[in-house]
């Protein structure tokens, strides 16, 4: 199995052809990436076709799967790049949580992604409840009143607005956000919102699936976009990650487009050993 190793702003992917080789178990996806016994990495990108066209599946480290990533995404651009497999126009990418827009920049040191639509309608979401827009409700989780909003971006958001962020914080109730299913029937990525300014804002980021991530371009956008609606910043947001910052762009239907660096890691082969021992 064949492999490039991308990072955006320590966000680290795998990606694979899946149009030469089998798509792999969960287990096999575990164990690849795993940072001690594996590759190591924050999921894979799986390189398909559908309807003739370019499409992505996305794996997250616990073998589950995720609908839309921006940092995958524009590893996964960069990844066309450097193969020679688009040029420097916008091209388009089938994922499971719909059709982006992808434009490689400066040779492939940057890329941008337009989104789509944020929306926070709980029946998109989803949030359990009567059909409603999903802003500023309160919930007990961890010992405490929490105050949050949810989004999608193509996949699950829960947004919590703060004073200030940290990563004990994040590490702490975002594990507990993600699994209440009860509020959250298809689990939820979790942003802690720190607002520095009408321009700008810093989050701490825990990642359905993927546990507590540097940074992730659907939360930047997810972020930005409840911060945007609850008037807390205008349309042009500098998202602050401790990764890195990433640039979102916000119209007045809510469409995020999202741009931010891409650095080429590694490219290798996944040894037989490794495929062998997984169920």
């Amino acid at each position: 199995m064949h492999f490039w190793k991308y990072q955006a702003l320590g966000n680290d992917y795998i990606v694979m052809d899946g149009r030469v080789q089998t798509a792999p178990s969960a287990d096999l996806v575990r164990r690849i990436c795993d940072r001690h016994f594996g590759v190591g990495s924050d999921g894979i990108l799986w390189h398909e076709e559908a309807g003739g066209g370019i499409a992505l599946r996305i794996y997250n480290p616990d073998g589950s799967e995720a609908e839309k990533s921006g940092n995958g995404l524009r590893i996964f651009a960069r990844y066309l790049f450097d193969r020679g497999l688009v040029a420097g126009d916008p091209f388009a990418v089938t994922t499971p949580g719909g059709r982006v827009s992808c434009h490689v920049l400066d040779g492939g040191a940057r890329v941008q992604v337009e989104m789509g639509r944020v929306s926070f309608s709980s029946r998109e979401v989803p949030v359990v409840g009567p059909e409603r827009e999903v802003l500023e409700e309160t919930l007990s989780i961890g010992g405490e009143e929490v105050v949050f909003s949810a989004a999608t971006v193509g996949n699950p958001h829960c947004v919590i607005l703060r004073e200030k962020v940290t990563r004990e914080e994040a590490c702490r109730l975002g594990p507990l956000l993600e699994h209440h299913t009860a509020l959250f029937p298809n689990r939820t990525n979790v942003q802690f919102v720190q607002v520095l300014g009408d321009r700008s804002i810093q989050i701490e980021i825990w990642e359905r699936g993927a546990g507590y991530t540097l940074a992730s371009g659907s939360s930047s956008c997810a972020a930005a976009a409840v911060a945007h609606r609850l008037g807390r910043v205008g349309r042009e947001i500098t998202v602050r990650m401790p990764g890195g910052d990433l640039d979102v762009v916000l119209d007045a239907r809510m469409h995020a487009q999202q741009t931010g660096p891409v650095g080429a890691v590694a490219e290798g082969d996944v040894a037989r050993e490794l495929i062998s021992s997984a169920t």
